[in-house]
């Protein structure tokens, strides 16, 4: 007998799994809506209890997206398993990358942190990284999308916060179904409550963050709207428009527009 997957309540809470959400409900240009418990987005799966494990095999998952790289999965560990799920391994460009980078954000002096991320050298990163993605992981997105339409629903998309790459990746998805861009921005943001965000650990006896460190890494570790507008206005500015970006940059043929949204999109 077939699972009767469960609708997320969004005041479940998690224990182990940082920024996890169901993005149903979002409106679309045409006046239809995401439907509810078919595509979700999450930070990692690495350190998910027991309790988070079970919940997240009740929601009748197809296929788990993770867009972390090598590093990131060294750092926290693999995903847990969730029996019946296919776990797909998609690593995309992080705006963290590279070992140096990460042992001086976890373990640098603070004059070290000033030079690199001062000055809007952290914001600007990460814009350069939005805009690194949406032109050359076209062939990633392509695929994630046509698997979406064909048999990989319901899903689930993280990377490590779960708010650049599979924020990302999320964004571009509902754009293809048509979703209006405010709703697909105020969706992104929720990243920033402070129950979703990203735990940054730091080396050193304290626990406490001195403030001028955590304001240097603040812009590493939210969701800026900036950061998205960068996105959009690079698929505008490469391709002229949403729509060519969508059938040429990605390669979607009406149809399988039309089976992305059968998959994701209420009647």
């Amino acid at each position: 007998m077939t699972q009767t997957p469960q609708v997320p309540q969004e005041q479940f809470d998690l224990a182990g799994v940082r920024n996890f959400r169901d993005v149903g409900g979002l409106p679309t240009v045409d006046g239809r809506r995401v439907r509810h418990g078919r595509l979700f987005r999450s930070g990692h799966l690495a350190h998910a209890t027991e309790a988070d494990a079970a919940y997240l095999g009740g929601l009748g998952l197809h296929t788990v997206f993770d867009f972390r790289n090598e590093g990131d999965i060294r750092i926290e560990g693999p995903d847990v398993a969730l029996p019946g799920v296919r776990n797909v391994n998609i690593p995309l460009t992080d705006p963290a990358d590279g070992a140096e980078f990460w042992a001086m954000v976890r373990d640098g002096e603070l004059e070290q942190l000033r030079v690199l991320l001062g000055d809007g050298k952290a914001a600007a990163r990460m814009v350069a990284t939005y805009r690194e993605i949406i032109t050359t992981r076209t062939e990633d997105h392509s695929r994630v999308l046509h698997s979406l339409a064909e048999d990989s629903v319901p899903a689930l998309m993280h990377c490590a916060a779960g708010k650049d790459r599979a924020g990302l990746s999320i964004a571009v998805t509902l754009l293809a179904v048509g979703v209006e861009r405010d709703a697909i921005e105020a969706d992104y943001l929720k990243s920033n409550e402070p129950h979703r965000r990203y735990k940054v650990r730091r080396s050193g006896p304290s626990p406490v963050m001195p403030p001028e460190v955590a304001e240097l890494l603040s812009p590493l570790f939210g969701a800026d709207s900036d950061y998205l507008a960068a996105a959009f206005d690079t698929i505008e500015s490469t391709w002229g428009s949403t729509e060519t970006y969508l059938t040429e940059g990605l390669g979607l043929t009406p149809a399988t527009r039309e089976k992305l949204r059968a998959q994701l999109l209420t009647d």
